[in-house]
C-alpha cells in the first residue's frame, strides 16, 4: 500500500507576496485587488508544485498570513500594543548563539500584540478567500485532498499574550469560543483543518520554563481541553493536529521529551498527528510510539516528519523510506502519513531552509515515501 504524503502547512513565499504581507503589516495602503492577484498566483504556482512533487495532501502554504499564529490580531478584534518576547530557554544557556543568530537576521521581526479586549471575529471573509484560492487551485491542477492551517487557542495565548481576561483560563475559553466559528468553516468547506499546536511542547521552554514538566503538563491540558471545547461537533477524522518544540536550529537542549507530552497529545479530538521525529533532537523518539502502541486510539493517524525543516541537508529517499517503515511497522501503512517536521515558510520571508532546497526536500519525502 502507497503511504500518502503531505507537510506541515507552510511554503517559502516569493518577494511579491511578502511585499504584500509587510505592507499591511506596517499600516499602509493595499490595494485588494492586487493583494487578490498576487496570492491567487503564489497559492495557483504552490499547488501546481506541490502536486508535481508528489505531495498528496496539499496546502495553500498559508501565503496571505504572516504567521501561523499571530495572524489572528487581523482577523480578531481585541489585539494591541505589542507582548514581551520570551525567547525559549535552550537560547538563553547560550548567549553567544543567540545574539549570533539575532545579527545575522536568524529571527523573525513581526507584531505580536496583547490582548487588550474581547476577542470576537472580524468575519470569515479573509478564511473565505484563502478557501476559494486554495480549492480553485486544486480544481485547476488536480489535488484530490487539502487542508487549511488554523491557531489553536493555546498557541495564541503563547504569542498573543493575556491583558485583558480575569485569568489565563478565561482567556483559553474566549479564544475557544471565538475560533471555533474559522475550524467549521475549514471542515465545511471540504477541506482537513490543520490545528497547530506548539503550545504542547515548545512553551514549556518558552513561556512556562519556570515550572516543573508535571505543573506545565497541566497547562498543555488545559490548552487541550479548550481545543476540544471549540471542536465539538466536527469530525475528528476531518482534523488534524500539529505538535512542535519550536521550529529554529538550536541546541533544543530545553525541549520536554515525547514520552511525557504523549499522553496529552493523544487527548486531541483529531484524527492525524503531526510531529517532528527527523532533528538530531528528536529522531529517536519514534521508540515512543513502538513502545507505547497500545495507548494510540485505533482511529489515530501518524503523520511523523520524514525530513527537516530547519536545515538545508537535502534527505535521502532512502533515509526518508527507513522513518516512514518505523512507523508503518508500528500501526500499518494505511495509518502512516509521511510528513515534514514542521513548515518551511514559518513566517513570511523568513525561513532557514533556502526556497528551492524546501522543494527539493518535499520532493525527497514523496520518493521516500514511494520507496517505503
Amino acid at each position: 500500500m502507497s503511504v500518502k504524503v503531505t507537510h506541515a502547512g507552510s511554503l517559502p513565499r516569493g518577494q511579491a507576496v511578502v511585499d504584500q504581507i509587510f505592507a499591511r503589516e506596517r499600516g499602509e495602503a493595499v490595494d485588494p485587488a492586487r493583494f487578490e492577484a498576487v496570492m491567487e498566483e503564489a497559492v495557483g504556482a504552490a499547488v501546481q508544485r506541490q502536486v508535481e512533487t508528489g505531495v498528496d495532501i496539499v496546502s495553500d502554504g498559508e501565503m496571505s498570513k504572516i504567521s501561523y499564529a499571530t495572524y489572528v490580531k487581523d482577523r480578531y478584534t481585541g489585539f494591541d500594543g505589542d507582548s514581551p518576547r520570551n525567547p525559549p530557554g535552550d537560547l538563553k544557556l547560550f548567549p553567544s548563539f543567540m545574539k549570533r543568530l539575532a545579527q545575522d537576521g536568524g529571527t523573525p521581526k513581526y507584531a505580536r500584540p496583547m490582548c487588550v479586549g474581547e476577542v470576537r471575529s472580524k468575519g470569515q471573509g479573509e478564511l473565505e478567500a484563502d478557501i476559494a484560492r486554495l480549492k480553485a487551485a486544486m480544481a485547476a491542477h488536480g489535488a484530490e485532498a487539502g487542508f487549511m492551517n488554523a491557531a489553536s487557542p493555546g498557541v495564541i495565548s503563547l504569542f498573543l499574550q493575556n491583558d485583558f481576561y480575569p485569568s489565563r483560563e478565561a482567556y483559553l475559553a474566549a479564544l475557544a469560543d471565538a475560533m471555533a466559528a474559522e475550524y467549521r468553516t475549514i471542515v465545511e468547506a471540504g477541506l482537513m483543518l490543520q490545528l497547530d499546536c506548539p503550545d504542547l511542547a515548545l512553551s514549556r521552554h518558552m513561556l512556562f520554563s519556570d515550572l516543573s514538566d508535571e505543573e506545565f503538563l497541566g497547562v498543555a491540558e488545559a490548552n487541550v481541553e479548550a481545543l476540544n471545547g471549540a471542536l465539538d461537533g466536527i469530525d475528528p477524522a476531518r482534523v488534524r493536529v500539529h505538535i512542535c518544540w519550536g521550529n529554529y536550529e538550536g541546541p533544543h537542549v530545553c525541549d520536554i521529551d515525547m514520552d511525557k507530552v504523549f499522553p496529552v497529545l493523544m487527548k486531541v479530538r483529531a484524527s492525524h498527528l503531526l510531529f517532528e521525529t527527523s532533528n538530531p533532537r528528536h529522531g529517536h523518539e519514534w521508540t515512543v510510539f513502538r513502545d507505547r502502541r497500545e495507548e494510540i486510539p485505533d482511529d489515530k493517524v501518524l503523520v511523523p516528519g520524514c525530513v527537516d525543516t530547519t536545515t538545508n541537508f537535502v534527505e535521502h529517499p532512502d533515509l526518508v523510506a527507513q522513518r516512514v517503515a518505523r512507523f508503518t511497522d508500528i500501526v500499518g501503512a494505511d495509518r502512516v502519513v509521511a510528513g515534514s517536521d514542521c513548515g518551511f515558510g514559518t513566517f513570511a520571508g523568513f525561513g532557514a531552509v533556502d526556497p528551492e532546497i524546501a522543494w527539493a526536500k518535499l520532493g525527497a519525502l514523496a520518493e521516500g515515501a514511494r520507496r517505503a
